[in-house]
């Protein structure tokens, strides 16, 4: 059974109300904190990730942040700067960023709906699914560069590629 199913009209629901289904279904735990907000704790195989989607209906857009704690040392904070560069290069569904005030690590994107557009489950589904994937594949780079006393360029060697096709 598709995702959608689960809705019997996806015309008049918020799209919050979609990811708390969504979460759910995956059994995450979450909180919904506000109507037009969610967090959430999703495991991957490196850690938990802390994921939160607000949506703003003035800009009409639903906004996905995916956050990990990081501290490395202030004397490798440039040689994280150039790996996660890097790393931004290879995608395109999003962005990362490094929060140093808060020590994290987050991938930021944001899904614009202008014009009364709506988001289904499989699409949500599919954002949450692409900032997690993004967050384990270079996850091993962002060691590597912080504790490992790898170069950025050697730390990119080890980051998992994007992987075709079905298990």
């Amino acid at each position: 059974m598709s995702l959608s199913e689960d809705f019997s009209s996806i015309d008049d629901l918020h799209p919050i109300d979609i990811v708390e289904t969504l979460a759910e279904h995956h059994a995450w735990e979450f909180d919904r904190v506000t109507e037009d907000q969610i967090a959430m704790a999703v495991e991957g195989q490196w850690r938990t990730y802390s994921l939160t989607l607000a949506w703003s209906p003035q800009d009409e857009t639903l906004r996905l942040i995916c956050t990990f704690e990081m501290a490395p040392p202030e004397d490798r904070l440039s040689m994280l700067y150039d790996v996660l560069n890097r790393c931004n290069d290879l995608v395109w569904t999003g962005a990362f960023t490094w929060w140093a005030e808060q020590k994290l690590m987050v991938w930021r994107y944001g899904l614009v709906l202008s014009g009364g557009q709506i988001a289904g489950p499989e699409q949500i589904d599919r954002l949450i699914a692409s900032a997690v994937m993004a967050a384990e594949r270079f996850y091993p780079a962002f060691q590597l560069v912080g504790w490992g006393d790898r170069s950025p360029a050697d730390a990119m060697k080890v980051a998992i590629a994007e992987a075709y096709g079905r298990a």
